[in-house]
């Protein structure tokens, strides 16, 4: 699963695209997705024709789904081959890394952290006011690296490791006229909970777990998926059911851990909806995933008995 934040970086500011679920979303966000779902655990690369028809299930048109695989190989993140008249793509040292980064990320985070010591790293920090642009760069890199701000330039993060992401937020700016650190806790005076409430906005973040609750939680209603079993002995329809399902699923979630600053259990609310859209998560993906790989396999099957057919005429990049 990728987990390249925002477009493997592609924009400047590292802005998040926030989109709703019931949004449209871009080809090479969901080849991203399909290509760390799907390609990253493949050493042997995959079919034109395959990635084509995995977007175009996911509601990408052919069009746009071959100008995404071309923007991709651009960006150094595929690398195409020529087989016959037929192209397999096969991703590059810098593309299986930033997946496989990105895997990591995904699958190993879990909103509410249970391990808090009580303590957080302040970052005090200022930029002149005629670098304005640099300075909102600068609050978006260090918003999406799950920092909060209590204004005048002090930002709170109840992870102290985040020290070390600290410097490379400054990468390709001028250097802040005055930044320092500390680790401290909280006195007397003031509230954990309060103080959450200046530093970071729940309300959007739980409105996107309530809404990838709602959207997949119709799924956790078939009784150990029984419905896709049985549909899956019968053929091909199933497997694609599950891989748009699966690969949706993987999509959405793919996004938490870059908007989710990452709060311990203990200033969260009560009824905090991101465990629930957790244990959501990883119950479906453990259902669905062999079935979804089942379908991308057949797929490259299809693919490959298509272009290894005698006399097929296929112009370029069209395998």
């Amino acid at each position: 699963m990728t987990n390249l934040a925002p477009e493997a970086r592609g924009d400047a500011a590292g802005a998040p695209h926030r989109r709703s679920l019931q949004g449209g979303q871009s080809a090479r966000s969901l080849l991203l997705t399909v290509l760390g779902e799907y390609v990253l655990p493949r050493s042997d690369g995959v079919w034109t024709s395959t990635l084509l028809e995995a977007l175009a299930l996911l509601g990408v048109e052919d069009k746009a789904g071959r100008q995404a695989l071309a923007r991709a190989a651009k960006a150094g993140w595929l690398a195409g081959e020529r087989r016959g008249r037929a192209a397999r793509w096969h991703l590059t040292d810098r593309g299986r890394t930033l997946l496989a980064e990105g895997t990591e990320r995904i699958y190993s985070f879990a909103p509410g952290r249970q391990d808090w010591d009580g303590k957080w790293l302040l970052l005090v920090i200022s930029v002149p006011e005629e670098r304005r642009a640099e300075r909102h760069v600068l609050r978006t890199r260090l918003a999406w690296s799950g920092f909060g701000s209590l204004g005048q330039g002090v930002w709170i993060s109840p992870d102290t490791a985040r020290q070390a992401e600290i410097e490379p937020l400054f990468a390709g700016l001028g250097r802040p006229t005055r930044v320092v650190t500390f680790v401290a806790e909280l006195g007397t005076i003031g509230d954990a909970t309060a103080l959450v409430h200046q530093a970071w906005d729940l309300s959007e973040l739980e409105a996107r777990y309530l809404a990838f609750v709602a959207e997949f939680a119709e799924f956790a209603e078939f009784a150990e998926f029984a419905e896709f079993a049985e549909l899956a002995e019968q053929g091909p329809v199933s497997d694609a059911l599950a891989f748009v399902t699966e690969t949706r699923l993987v999509h959405e979630w793919r996004k938490f851990p870059f908007i989710d600053p990452g709060l311990p259990t203990d200033l969260l609310p009560a009824a905090w909806p991101g465990r629930e859209a957790h244990l959501l998560f990883h119950r479906l993906h453990g259902e669905l995933s062999s079935l979804a790989e089942a379908w991308f396999h057949r797929a490259e099957q299809h693919g490959a008995d298509r272009n290894n057919r005698p006399g097929d005429i296929c112009g370029p990049g069209k395998g």
